[in-house]
Formats: C-alpha cells, structure tokens, sequence
C-alpha cells in the first residue's frame, strides 16, 4: 500500500470522527428545545434525535454533498490535494473541540468549509477556490438566522391566535405531543444537511486520489458510494447519541425561556429553513437556523427575556469560525508540507 492511500484511509477516518463530533456538537441544536421543555429527558432525547439523524439518508437527495465537494478546486494529477483534505478536516475538528470546551453552539458547517479553504489557500492560492460555491454557502450565515427569525415570530403569533381561546393547560398537553413531531423533523432536517457535508469531503478526497472521477454522483443505488452515505449517517447518529450537555443549556436554557409551544415554533421553523436549503443544496448551519427561531420565537412573549449578552456571545462565535478554522487547517497543511518533500 503506497504512501498515498494510507493517507486516503486516514482521512477517511477523520472525516468520520468530524462527522461524530458534529452529531456530538450539534445534538444540542435538535434537542435543546424539547430538553429545556421538559417534554423529554436528555437521554431518551438524544436518541430520537440519532434516530432520525440516520434515516434522513432515505429523504434527501446527496445535493449539500456535491456542493462542500466542489468549494476546492480538487486536481487529481496533484497528490498534495489528499493532504488539503486531511487539513481541512482537522481544522474543523480542532475548532469544533475547543468551541465545545467553552459551551459555544459554532457551526460545524463553516468550521468544515473554513477548514477546506485555509489547506486550499496554504496550497496553491486564491485560484484553487470555488469562490461562487463559497460566496454562496457564507451568505446563508446572517440568512439562515434571519429565516429563523421570521419564520418563528410568525409561526409563534398565528399559533397565539389560533389557540387564543384554549386554557394555558390545554395548550400545553398539546403542544407537549406536538413537539416530539417538531423535535423529529428538525433532526431529520439537522442529518440531512450535516452528514451530507462530510459526504461530499469524502468525494473531494476521493478525486483527490483519482479514486473517483470528478463527476461522480453519490446515491444509495449505487455500491460504489453508499458505504460512504451509510458510514456518515451513521456516524453522525452515533455523534448525537452521545449528546453535548454544555451547549444543550446554552441553547435551551440560557437564551431565553420556552415552554412547549415554544419548542413546537422554534422546531418546526428551523425544520423547514434547513429542508428548504437541503433541497436548493446548500449547506446551511443547524445551529444558526434554530438559534434565529428561538429568539424570534421568544420575542412574541418577551423580548426582554432573551439573554442578549449570550445571544451576542453566539453571534461572535459564529464570525470567527470560518477564518478560525481555516488558520489552523493552514497551519496543519504547511506543517504537512514541511515533513513531506513531494509538494
């Protein structure tokens, strides 16, 4: 086995563990909401969140995939191209840990995309960079919360008028039942978008190697890539059984207040923002989607109840990921490159 392929294997390898901490790191964003609510405890919330984390893979079709696949320019003639990719990977990892350690909600997304760039850039320049695929996946940064925003006031204020007549009691039974349906459509959503994005570094790296040609197309009716769809829903799964307590309070209890119907709002926007972006292909960040429903969701009640002072913290977190991320890929790509003479 050449130099080359160990390499490949080991990328692989990491791809996966990026894709467990991402389920690791962003369980919070599908569960937050009914943990806070009290409708179900941690543990049993977890794992109906990895439950339907891995069906996703059977709803929506590889789009977000092909999209993270092409942000670099991959050329399989150049070998160092294998080494971007495990840059980029560790990267996002590297910061996904350290943001987990502080209880930051960052977005696993940008963190992978951040790290994709700075290899590509500590490689071969601005030139090796889909610009228009980057452009168009960092505008969804301030979109995707704002979507949040609006679709939770709004989805918040028609269910205050509709159920205006309804006891407190009564809304609450309902809407306790209602946020389990709520809760599994946001973590189909959340798997469907997320496992997709280490789906389509995989491909890079398999192009990179000249395993694959660069118009492959990923489906689960063809052997050749459905190990890779199924080992990263899998992977993704395993991450959000195993939960991230810190930023669970952070999302669910230290942003605002919610009772159920506040859950069912926030939920069931997120759900829809991030079905909508998984359809278009774009990988969008879970955690910006449901971080923007909440507060738009706890500002119909009480907007002076939202913690602004964390909502910024969030905010600033979510700025400094992508340069963040892609300083310590680079960093990783030229500590590679100083060890391997071949580029």
């Amino acid at each position: 086995m050449d130099a080359i392929m160990v390499i490949v294997i080991i990328t692989i390898v990491m791809a996966l563990i990026f894709d467990v901490v991402n389920g690791f790191h962003d369980a919070a964003n599908s569960i937050a909401t009914i943990v806070s609510t009290k409708v179900l405890s941690p543990k049993f919330a977890v794992l109906w969140a990895a439950f339907f984390n891995f069906v996703a893979m059977f709803v929506f079709a590889p789009k977000v995939a092909n999209t993270i696949a092409k942000i670099v320019k991959i050329d399989s003639l150049d070998p160092a191209f294998v080494y971007v990719v495990l840059a980029g990977l560790l990267g996002a990892v590297i910061w996904d840990l350290i943001t987990w350690w502080f209880g930051l909600p960052t977005s696993s997304s940008h963190a992978l995309i951040g790290g994709l760039v700075g290899a590509g850039l500590a490689h071969k320049g601005f030139a090796v960079i889909n610009w228009h695929k980057l452009v168009e996946t960092a505008t969804f940064i301030p979109v995707a919360p704002l979507i949040g925003v609006i679709l939770g006031f709004g989805f918040m204020v028609a269910l205050y008028w509709i159920f205006r007549k309804w006891t407190p009691k009564n809304v609450d039974n309902l809407f306790r039942k209602g946020q389990i349906f709520s809760a599994a459509m946001y973590s189909l959503g959340h798997g469907g978008n997320d496992a997709q994005k280490t789906m389509g570094v995989i491909v890079a790296l398999l192009i990179a190697a000249g395993i694959f040609q660069p118009d492959v197309q990923l489906s689960i009716t063809h052997f050749n890539t459905l190990w890779i769809i199924l080992s990263c829903h899998l992977a993704m799964a395993i991450g959000t059984a195993l939960g991230g307590w810190k930023i669970v309070k952070t999302m669910g209890m230290k942003l605002t207040k919610l009772k159920p119907v506040h859950g069912f709002a926030a939920e069931t926007s997120g759900a829809l923002t991030i079905f909508l972006a998984t359809h278009l292909g774009i990988p969008i960040s879970t955690t910006h989607t449901i971080s923007g429903a909440i507060i738009g969701v706890g500002s119909v009640t009480d907007i002076s109840g939202i913690k602004w002072k964390i909502a910024f913290n969030i905010v600033m977190a979510w700025i400094v990921t992508i340069p963040f991320s892609a300083l310590i890929s680079a960093l990783s790509f030229l500590v590679f490159k100083y060890f391997h003479s071949g580029f």
